[in-house]
């Protein structure tokens, strides 16, 4: 058994322990009708403790800051660090006694005591993961310590036959708390680029397809070459700093920016061209011709079998929008906010996809994931953390938290905001005199470093206005307690109410423990 379970890739210590009188007992409760999957079905629901542990989170929403951003230019500045430590900037005082952050988000600042940060949150895998985007996202989105046996950083971004992959925490979340009866949305939504974002670590895995979550495409276009940031606000790190080739329509412009500078969002793309443009969301008349449409094909293709091979969660997302029209019931019509509640959260992609992620918490969803491009600042990183990223996440993310707290939904809604990663701490060039895509020489900025990374975390159940774990001088790695993306999941977890001992069953009916780390000890 125990070489079996390590054949699969699996542990021993997430599978729940069965005696020998139980197996026994398996083989009699099956001639009774009742198979091994409905029994360790029941097994796993009898095994969670007579007093579950209880949170305070009803939701999840997910920031996901894809490139991973660097601790010293957000929550660990290290002002007294030598210059090529310190970076450019300066930092700020915060509303806690004796926290700075970095000068560039003063918002933030000012709002601290409503959030906790985690300093130290690590990668403990080998270092030739640690360091990669695409084992760092594995590691990050299912909460694990280490690849799926027999894959590398290249190899766990493509299928592979016989791979024991763990599931995403979003699918884990799924499993265990499934949405409300009632609500008709799945139970994880992924916005507002999906398409964009085919990173390793957000499937099901060993759950089945059943819980994978919904990905959706909802802003405009983007045209940029290695697009970054928030459109409008977006740019690519290989923007030249020649103002003449700056991105726009002029005869020197690097690249034109001028078809994809409206971050307003479109109504989901259900399959088959029934998505619905910035226009006609304009345009009542239109926009309700087009649900008449959606409609009367949503009734022939149920009668004629066409719809039979679409997915679950495009069948249930396609029969409420049509039910629902555009309007107060559709969570995707941002069109009923206030204009002033728009512009409180930042008219830009970021700000929208955060007051989406409000409207689906509130239609249900029970997680939702909202992806920020453009942390992976190699070259330019002083430049565009200022002039773009900085001010864009502070100012977005401060009126998601102000909106959240005046409705009440603060203390339900548990918000998660990290990268897959840190950033070195010394500065340097990724390639000495080497030019970047625009033919420019590669400015200086900071590298892939797993070894220690920042966490945000508020509401639903954490404690605010913590700042929990030490790195020493320069940033560069944990002084007191570390904490891995299991520790993460777990708290995640323990705040949905999720307890230690809650087990899960794989497509082939076998259990394993959801719980991996262990709950942050200070936040919770």
């Amino acid at each position: 058994m125990k070489n079996d379970m390590h054949r699969h890739g699996c542990r021993r210590e997430d599978h729940p322990s069965i005696g020998r009188r139980e197996l026994l007992q398996m083989g009699g409760v099956g001639l009774l009708g009742v198979g091994m999957a409905d029994l360790l079905r029941l097994k796993a629901e009898a095994s969670s403790p007579a007093r579950p542990v209880r949170g305070q989170a009803r939701s999840v929403i997910f920031i996901f800051q894809s490139g991973g951003p660097s601790q010293h230019e957000t929550w660990d500045p290290k002002p007294d660090a030598p210059a090529e430590i310190r970076g450019e900037y300066g930092s700020i005082a915060t509303s806690l006694a004796g926290v700075r952050f970095c000068e560039y988000l003063p918002r933030l600042a000012q709002r601290a005591n409503r959030f906790s940060i985690v300093r130290t949150m690590q990668h403990v895998a080998g270092r030739e993961f640690r360091n990669e985007h695409n084992s760092c996202m594995y590691l990050l989105h299912t909460g694990s310590t280490e690849l799926p046996p027999g894959d590398s950083n290249a190899t766990i971004t493509a299928p592979r036959q016989g791979r024991f992959e763990w599931p995403s925490i979003g699918s884990l979340i799924e499993y265990a708390r499934p949405p409300e009866p009632g609500v008709c949305w799945p139970g994880v939504i992924e916005i507002p680029r999906a398409n964009l974002m085919r990173y390793p670590g957000r499937n099901p895995g060993i759950l089945g397809p059943r819980y994978a979550r919904w990905g959706l495409d909802l802003a405009p276009p983007c045209h940029s070459p290695d697009a970054a940031g928030s459109c409008p606000n977006c740019f690519s790190h290989d923007d030249p700093n020649d103002p003449a080739r700056a991105p726009g329509p002029g005869p020197r412009a690097w690249w034109n920016n001028a078809s994809c500078r409206d971050a307003t969002f479109r109504l989901p793309d259900l399959g088959g061209g029934v998505a619905v443009s910035a226009a006609e969301l304009n345009n009542r008349d239109t926009l309700l011709g087009r649900f008449d449409d959606l409609r009367r094909r949503l009734e022939r293709g149920w009668r004629d079998g066409s719809l039979e091979s679409w997915d679950a969660h495009r069948h249930r997302a396609m029969q409420l929008l049509a039910s629902t029209r555009p309007g107060r019931q559709n969570p995707f019509d941002l069109n009923q906010e206030p204009e002033r509640i728009r512009d409180q959260y930042g008219r830009e992609e970021w700000g929208q996809g955060f007051l989406l992620a409000r409207r689906l918490v509130e239609a249900g969803v029970r997680m939702v994931q909202v992806n920020l491009r453009g942390w992976d600042t190699h070259q330019n990183a002083f430049r565009d953390l200022k002039g773009k990223l900085l001010p864009s996440i502070d100012r977005c993310l401060s009126g998601f938290l102000d909106d959240l707290e005046a409705r009440g939904l603060l203390d339900e809604t548990l918000i998660v905001m990290c990268g897959e990663m840190g950033r070195t701490p010394r500065i340097s060039p990724i390639t000495a005199g080497g030019r970047n895509a625009s033919g420019e020489i590669f400015t200086p900025g900071r590298h892939h470093w797993g070894d220690v990374f920042p966490c945000f975390l508020a509401g639903g159940g954490i404690r605010p206005g913590q700042i929990i774990g030490r790195t020493d001088r320069h940033a560069g790695l944990p002084a007191s307690d570390a904490f891995t993306p299991a520790d993460l999941a777990a708290t995640i977890f323990h705040c949905l109410g999720v307890g230690p001992d809650r087990e899960f069953l794989d497509v082939q009916g076998r259990p394993y423990r959801i719980h991996r780390g262990q709950p942050i000890a200070g936040l919770v």
